[in-house]
């Protein structure tokens, strides 16, 4: 059984897992202009932003050269889960620990200020750091090296559904014998490039107000927005963690993963295939769910598709649904790892945070969802969901700890 002891947070709205979460249940965004450039001209300016955050309070300045954004973000999640769980590294073996995270982007704003001196000045003032900082495995590998932690690692790149892939590889390992696992996802790319990227999707809204511009589920939702950070988790054995006498958020009880067929095909999106299995792999029923945590993409034809979803697993307004993303923007790899942290929290402390900005859900939808101020229930049993561009899906299940052997 894997179990989740430590969280570390870097997100839009809060850096640390206690300011994040009050952010979220009170509604303070992280949403605001794109100031890393002059972004006159462009159709859209807002993004999720993570500020005053100097990578020096955080980590050795002999990182720092050798370092992107994304990548000094990880390290300060993985820095912050490791302390939470009140792990120290170095009294575990150090192939008894592994790392596994997801990273949508690479190392964006890094590798294209390198290639500018390419291409204005030569080959001979590029970084040495090149060579590494702008790989999608450059989170793992960097996380490894500077925790000792030498067992199973891996990297995943699954846009949005990455960062649920990677606590499902991180379970993997743990049941395959390693004893503490790090997993998660963080992205950033906010560069000129990073952004036309993100504006290619055709997605991102163009709505110049804050308050509104990302709602999902809303019947005037124009798209998403974009965000950076993420979430880091401690995954240990579940008789590891009890010998030590760590306190647990909550067991990863299942985890799924499915691919979208072509549009030509007519088949349907494999979402919904994604969750369904995913509470089978965890042995729990439909009824049991207490709370979804939606992908929420704040795009019609996405929003429609995953509310039909989730009405045909538990019937129409049949469990309360949430998207506290609408306060960070899509995270892309980090999105669904910072649901994650979300869902533990709210098992902790029995509060669904709401879905701010969304005002006016269609009835043809058929959700529940949590919308205006935070919902007091009893929770046991969350399901969280993730889709990434291009066809991919994740769901997860989080379960209480209490009492089970």
């Amino acid at each position: 059984m894997s179990v989740i002891t430590g969280l570390g947070v870097v997100a839009p709205n809060g850096i640390g897992v206690k300011e994040f979460w009050a952010a979220t249940l009170a509604g303070r965004t992280g949403i605001a202009e794109l100031d890393r450039f002059d972004t006159t001209g462009y159709p859209a300016r807002l993004a999720g932003l993570i500020r005053d955050f100097d990578p020096i309070d955080h980590l050795p300045s002999r990182l720092l050269p050798q370092t992107d954004t994304s990548t000094r973000l990880a390290l300060t999640a993985t820095q912050h889960a490791l302390a939470d769980a009140e792990v120290d590294p170095a009294g575990i073996a150090d192939y008894d620990m592994g790392v596994a995270t997801a990273n949508a982007s690479g190392g964006f704003e890094f590798t294209h200020r390198e290639f500018h001196k390419l291409w204005s000045r030569g080959p001979a003032h590029v970084s040495v750091y090149e060579s590494f900082a702008w790989f999608y495995a450059v989170n793992t590998g960097q996380i490894s090296i500077r925790h000792g932690m030498r067992g199973p690692s891996s990297a995943l790149v699954a846009e949005q559904a990455g960062g649920l892939d990677a606590l499902g590889q991180a379970r993997r390992m743990i049941r395959g014998g390693t004893r503490l696992m790090v997993g998660g996802g963080v992205d950033s790319a906010f560069d000129p490039w990073g952004w036309l990227a993100h504006l290619s999707s055709g997605r991102v809204s163009l709505d110049p107000d804050p308050a509104t511009a990302y709602r999902p589920f809303d019947a005037q939702a124009s798209g998403y927005l974009p965000g950076e950070g993420g979430a880091i988790c401690v995954l240990e054995d579940a008789a590891a963690a009890r010998a030590r006498g760590a306190r647990v958020y909550g067991e990863l009880a299942g985890y799924a993963a499915t691919f979208d067929p072509h549009p030509d095909t007519g088949r349907p999106p494999a979402l919904g295939r994604a969750a369904r299995l995913a509470l089978a792999d965890a042995g729990v029923a439909t009824a049991d769910v207490d709370v979804v945590f939606a992908d929420a993409a704040g795009v019609a034809d996405l929003d429609r598709a995953e509310a039909a979803a989730l009405r045909e697993l538990f019937g129409a307004r049949g469990v309360p649904v949430t998207a506290p993303k609408a306060l960070t923007g899509r995270l892309f790899s980090g999105g669904g790892a910072l649901d994650v942290v979300s869902a533990l929290l709210c098992l902790r402390d029995g509060l669904i945070p709401p879905t701010f900005g969304t005002a006016t859900v269609p009835a043809g939808y058929g959700l529940d969802l949590v919308l205006g101020e935070p919902r007091q229930v009893a929770v046991d049993t969350v399901l969280v969901l993730a889709r990434g561009r291009w066809g991919f899906n994740a769901a997860v299940v989080l379960r209480t700890f209490q009492n089970r052997s």
